[in-house]
């Protein structure tokens, strides 16, 4: 059956680039549709049961359309349903420890939530630890690389990629030291930051409405970079 998917996405999210990465990784055609998500158009909450970006719509060729919602959900089913490089074990045991570590990454996402759009500076060095502190753990489940999983890339890679990418906004800020004691991570996301799925997960306008962001949120970060 032929398939068209529809990505509704948003330019700054981290989740939406997990479905670009996987989609790109598989080279599955698909059209991408960004949203304002401080004014969500009624069709969209239509199909988004919880209001948040990436849903997928896929439609059939009998012009039935089917909408998926959360990330890691849509990413499983590109994985399931397309042709491409597999981007999940084949064993099962490792097959879910990639997928805990896809939650674990979403953990980091919560946390840098925290940090990018507090004003208040106890909260933004708490958070601050608590993103490091994550990271020490990662640094210890990751092998010879280059990637997660070693030499191939998988949705672990798809989900860590747009956190790393964070850091390419911030580090012209402030030094977080997020990364100091953690030479396997570093390497991992100077690996990640080269291929061409995650380069053009984002627009070239991405840093700009980072900035923007932190700027509507009186962040501290740019306190710091004063």
């Amino acid at each position: 059956m032929a398939q068209k998917l529809t990505l509704i996405s948003h330019k700054l999210c981290p989740y939406v680039q997990r479905a670009v990465i996987a989609l790109n990784e598989k080279g599955v055609p698909f059209e991408r549709v960004d949203i304002d998500l401080a004014n969500k158009p009624d069709w969209f909450l239509k199909i988004s049961p919880l209001g948040k970006v990436p849903v997928l719509v896929v439609t059939g060729d009998d012009g039935k359309e089917i909408a998926l919602f959360e990330s890691n959900v849509i990413c499983e089913y590109i994985e399931e349903t397309q042709a491409g490089a597999k981007l999940h074990p084949q064993d099962a045991l490792q097959r879910a420890q990639h997928r805990a570590w896809m939650e674990f990454g979403s953990t980091i996402l919560s946390e840098l939530w925290g940090l990018e759009t507090t004003g208040d500076p106890a909260v933004f060095e708490s958070k601050r630890q608590a993103v490091a502190a994550k990271f020490a753990r990662v640094e210890e489940a990751l092998g010879k690389g280059p990637f997660f999983a070693g030499e191939h890339f998988s949705l672990v890679d798809a989900v860590f990629a747009p956190v790393f990418r964070y850091f390419d906004v911030f580090d012209e800020l402030t030094d977080l030291s997020v990364f100091a004691d953690t030479p396997k991570v570093r390497a991992w996301r100077e690996e990640l930051a080269k291929r061409p799925s995650v380069r053009t997960a984002v627009g070239a306008d991405y840093p700009q409405l980072l900035h923007a962001f932190l700027v509507r949120h009186d962040a501290h970060m740019l306190k710091l970079a004063a």
